[in-house]
């Protein structure tokens, strides 16, 4: 096989050194798009293309034994027998230069970022989960908080068997595109793939804060909790509700953003009922897009975290903050799989990646920081977002706020390394925009980063380890903040 030496060693098959951003629209492109869009390399070197003329089937399979997927799949083996949920991994043809693959990663990866997989549910078990929870917000208004808990206990009382998605952190995507790059490298005898790194100025992950105001305690409370923020430096987004739970004055709006803070907005009402009919979400997109005007903000989040990110698109914002990565003890259950930020059509969505502090304090009954502390690892060990969640509401008593006090000494201490990004969401949008433009391209002997905004853009190299395993090489050292 023809091969070319690049200028920093590496050595690539000639037709692949020859265009590095060939394939774009071609099938090959199709089935690397989502991988691509990932790690924002060159997607002519990331060739892919499908296999498989067998036996064939849709829904759940494995590559290699600890990533679950969903979709469809074609079988290079002849003849029946296949289990229910095949490990395909075996079937993968890394004979080169353009890696083989029996399923499409793109519709996988956005199957599960769209909770696609949740739709195997039958029909009566969504019909009888749709009336619990119409019978449990007719009569909310008149539980008190003890009622409440035991109910979302009673709820969640199975939360340990569920195997998918994985407890406390899942990361299936970054699993998956990092398995599919790593084939790819083997396959073409690409020694490393150059690509944009994930956050700015070289940052290991990034941390957002976020507040939902649910009630008058929590909106009176936020005064008081943006200066317990300000006694660590970390800056938050408060969520507000428009409608019904309480006034919105102008003068805690003003003061929020002139304090270095961000407003969103928390769906219309906060009934839990805003995805329930098309229609009526409709009919309630008009006013969530008015006060989005109104109060000058880009992002939005669903109360309760309910969702359906097919409808997003009638709501005129850039950014969507309502997707769990792993749902086992929302009402909704599901997950989006992933701690990155991923684009729903025109819209960014921050998945929230952290437990909330509801959750961990009265349904799980935990009042430390050791399950945020797990998750905060596994996040960064993935170069992730660490999106929180914490109600005013619900720290206004001393016991709770002592833990969300420790959680902020704690992430202090992360923030005066210069390790990671504190970010507000509105900076998260921007730059994932500004990242998915950009290109990594071959000019004059090198790797350059090409596209608008690339000042604090750094360079990265995924490559093979002498373990086999895929490993990270960054252009530059991170700076502080």
């Amino acid at each position: 096989m023809s091969r070319t030496r690049l200028s920093d060693g590496s050595e690539v098959p000639a037709a692949l050194a020859e265009s590095p951003q060939r394939g774009e629209a071609d099938s090959v492109g199709v089935l690397s798009r989502a991988v691509v869009e990932h790690f924002r390399c060159p997607q002519g070197l990331l060739p892919l293309r499908a296999t498989g003329s067998f036996a064939s089937g849709e829904g759940r399979f494995l590559f290699g034994p600890d990533i679950v997927c969903f979709g469809k799949w074609r079988s290079t083996e002849q003849g029946g027998g296949l289990p229910a949920s095949p490990d395909l991994l075996s079937q993968v043809n890394v004979s080169g230069p353009i890696l083989a693959l029996p399923f499409d990663p793109t519709e996988v990866i956005d199957n599960l970022r769209l909770e696609r997989y949740t739709e195997s549910l039958g029909q009566n078990i969504v019909n009888s989960r749709r009336l619990l929870k119409e019978t449990y917000y007719l009569l909310r208004p008149f539980l008190p908080l003890s009622i409440r808990k035991r109910i979302q206990k009673f709820q969640a009382r199975n939360w340990r068997k569920r195997k998918f998605p994985q407890w406390p952190v899942d990361t299936t995507v970054e699993d998956l595109c990092e398995r599919v790059l790593l084939l790819s490298l083997k396959a073409s005898g690409l020694e490393r793939m150059p690509f944009v790194w994930f956050w700015p100025s070289a940052k290991r992950g990034c941390v957002v804060m976020t507040h939902d105001v649910e009630d008058h305690a929590g909106l009176d409370f936020c005064e008081e909790l943006m200066d317990l923020d300000d006694r660590f430096g970390i800056k938050a987004s408060f969520q507000i509700v428009p409608e019904s739970r309480y006034i919105v004055s102008n003068r805690l709006l003003g003061n929020i953003r002139r304090r270095g803070f961000e407003v969103g907005l928390q769906d219309l009402n906060h009934d839990g009922r805003l995805f329930d009919e098309r229609q009526e979400f409709l009919r309630r997109a008009e006013s969530i897009n008015r006060y989005t005007k109104e109060y000058g903000t880009r992002g939005f989040r669903a109360a309760v975290l309910y969702r359906k990110p097919e409808w997003l698109d009638a709501l005129d914002i850039s950014f969507d903050m309502s997707i769990p990565n792993v749902a086992h003890l929302d009402p909704q259950s599901g997950g989006c799989c992933t701690i990155s930020p991923y684009f729903i059509g025109d819209i960014v969505e921050l998945p929230v990646t952290m437990v909330q502090d509801y959750t961990l304090f009265h349904i799980m009954g935990d009042y430390s920081i050791e399950l945020w502390k797990k998750q905060l690892d596994v996040v960064l060990r993935k170069n992730g977002l660490a999106t929180f969640i914490v109600h005013p509401d619900y720290i206004t008593e001393a016991k709770a706020r002592i833990v969300y006090t420790s959680l902020l000494e704690h992430l202090a201490g992360f923030r005066d390394s210069g390790t990671l990004w504190f970010a507000l969401p509105q900076q998260v949008n921007d730059w994932w925009r500004a990242r998915s433009e950009m290109r990594v391209e071959w000019d004059r002997g090198a790797w350059r980063i090409v596209g608008r905004n690339t000042d604090q853009a750094v360079l990265a190299f995924a490559r093979l380890s002498a373990k086999g395993t895929l490993e990270y090489e960054v252009d530059v050292a991170p700076t502080a903040n």
